[in-house]
């Protein structure tokens, strides 16, 4: 079975269904053919930050994306302090 895949506009109004109209969990989980905890994450999610909620497939949020590249300028001092430590033993 394929993991089913939702435009970041399909779940805003899916969260909007559930918040604004009162429409419990469970019916918009029967109404959409969706899990509820499906549902119950994308509330979550979008309540925690709306602007940033649901970036996209392949697009991370820019706090991700900072922590990405500190890893990477991490990651060469490491690997120089490595070989340093295998040629002086």
């Amino acid at each position: 079975m394929q993991k089913r895949k939702y435009s970041r506009e399909f779940k805003i109004e899916s969260v909007r269904l559930i918040r604004e109209r009162g429409v419990s969990v469970a019916q918009a989980s029967r109404d959409l053919d969706i899990y509820e905890n499906v549902l119950r994450k994308w509330v979550k999610e979008f309540a925690a930050d709306q602007a940033q909620a649901f970036p996209g497939l392949g697009q991370m949020k820019p706090e991700q994306l900072e922590i990405e590249r500190l890893r990477r300028e991490v990651a060469k001092p490491k690997a120089e302090r490595d070989i340093l430590k295998k040629a002086a033993a």
